[in-house]
């Protein structure tokens, strides 16, 4: 209502538009409120301190999302999984059968998922999605357990990293769980200056990873002897021992589809893109090829030179294979760069983690302060947050971080298969929504990797009912949780 001595619609059209000319764009809606009513009355507001920034920044583009798509995925598991897999199956030709399997299932993931990314916009990927598509409770369940699987993740890297260090620097041997913690905690600060320095470091890590990759499988060609005929026949493995197919594929799929996780790691950061509808097919699509063509590549270098009765007992396959061209005093060199690794995909999950709660606070399924956001781009409650977390799992111990590890495989590939069930039905439940990219042969497409991925999910239950144990109890439980954190934020 208008003062009475100011009144009458040209006074008011004079006075509405000094408001809007004198009040900040970044004032909360509580002091909006407040400076309308005192701009109407064309006095002097007493200024508040503006409510927190909850908007993240548009300032990444396809650079970005390459680099976080590469760290996001590569890290030591192409250099620890290939020993193994050859243990179980045995057979180059089979081993590079399921390599080539699992790139195929990214990259058409990854044509699904770029739908998604650039038709919902904004943070948290999978959970997006699936509250988008399915309502609260399934984004809920989707959510929490791609942000726990990542935290336990994201221990695990950074206490394997520290043990790296005792390697280098023996004075460190008893103290990993500190020196990992210390890690976490230098990386938060990092990130707690803001998204720009944030995303540069993950760009030089991910440039130094590549590099670093393909230097290995130069040298492995260049300088490497390759084996026999003979040499590529192992005596034993699980397939010849047990006379079963089905476990040893289905052990090396859980192994491969692990090193793998990352390849959608550009979704969650269409937000802060400055054109996702452009950007996110070249992120995607470029940096799942680059990781493709870096994973196929090593594991031929190392079939190349490791016979097989040794990469069958080679926990660091790798490394290995370069000291077996350059000896023993390489050693050191190959820990530098799987530091180096492990940095890269720990700061990756530790950019795209809290990305997930901010958003679910953003729909009242987390903390209410977790969509605040700092000066420098960073979620200021969410970030800290999921550090924490992980350093809890790190000083409880690194059996809880690898028993998480084994578990986050399962709820992995329940983030993919929720992807596309969301794409199915946002597809028929918003056929308006805006799509800048629609995925080739809909619905063919996402109805075969949606059954694929129910397929695995239900393989590993069979296969590995110890760690499915503990995934299935925690979905029993996410709905009393999910009650508990809708009442609190009521």
């Amino acid at each position: 209502m208008d003062h009475p001595a100011i009144s009458g619609p040209k006074r008011h059209l004079e006075f509405r538009l000094l408001y809007q000319l004198r009040m900040p764009a970044n004032i909360g809606v509580t002091n909006r409120k407040s400076f309308a009513i005192f701009g109407n009355y064309n006095l002097t507001p007493v200024m508040t301190t503006p409510s927190t920034k909850t908007e993240l920044f548009k300032i990444l583009g396809v650079g970005f999302g390459i680099a976080v798509t590469i760290g996001g995925t590569i890290g030591t598991g192409i250099l620890r999984k290939p020993g193994p897999i050859a243990a179980q199956l045995g057979e180059p030709w089979l081993i590079m059968t399921l390599w080539s399997v699992v790139s195929l299932y990214a990259f058409l993931g990854t044509l699904c998922t770029i739908e998604l990314g650039t038709s919902v916009p904004k943070a948290g990927a999978w959970y997006v999605y699936a509250q988008r598509a399915f309502g609260n409770y399934a984004g809920f369940v989707v959510g929490i357990n791609s942000w726990l699987g990542t935290c336990s993740a994201l221990g695990f890297g950074v206490y394997t990293m520290s043990e790296y260090l005792a390697l280098l620097i023996p004075q460190l041997t008893g103290y990993e769980p500190y020196v990992a913690a210390s890690i976490l905690l230098v990386l938060s600060g990092i990130h707690w200056l803001g998204l720009a320095l944030a995303s540069t470091f993950q760009n030089v890590m991910s440039v130094l990873k590549g590099v670093g990759l393909l230097s290995f499988v130069t040298i492995c060609y260049v300088y490497g002897q390759e084996i026999s005929p003979e040499q590529m026949q192992l005596t034993t493995s699980r397939i010849i021992e047990g006379g079963s197919w089905i476990a040893p594929v289905v052990f090396s799929l859980q192994a491969i589809f692990y090193t793998y996780d990352g390849w959608h790691t550009a979704a969650y950061f269409t937000e802060e893109d400055r054109d996702p509808s452009k950007n996110l097919p070249k992120s995607m699509i470029g940096g799942v090829l680059l990781i493709i063509i870096i994973y196929l590549l090593c594991n031929l270098a190392i079939l190349y030179v490791l016979p097989m009765n040794e990469l069958s007992q080679s926990k660091l396959a790798a490394a290995d294979a370069i000291r077996l061209i350059f000896g023993e005093g390489s050693g050191k060199i190959v820990t530098l760069f799987l530091m180096i690794s492990i940095l890269g995909i720990v700061n990756a999950q530790l950019l795209f983690n809290p990305r997930v709660l901010y958003s679910m606070s953003r729909d009242g399924l987390f903390l209410k302060g977790g969509t605040r956001v700092n000066k420098g781009g960073t979620p200021a409650l969410a970030m800290p947050v999921t550090a924490v977390v992980a350093i809890a799992l790190i000083l409880v111990g690194k059996e809880a971080c690898e028993k998480l590890s084994d578990i986050a495989t399962f709820f992995f590939v329940l983030g993919y298969t929720s992807g596309f069930a969301s794409l199915l039905a946002l597809r028929k439940n918003e056929p308006a929504l805006p799509r800048p990219w629609k995925v080739p042969a809909y619905p063919i497409l996402p109805i075969v990797m949606l059954i694929i991925s129910i397929a695995f999910l239900v393989i590993a239950v069979i296969q590995d009912l110890p760690s499915s144990q503990y995934a299935l109890l925690f979905l029993v439980i996410s709905y009393p949780l999910y009650l508990l954190v809708r009442r609190l934020n009521n």
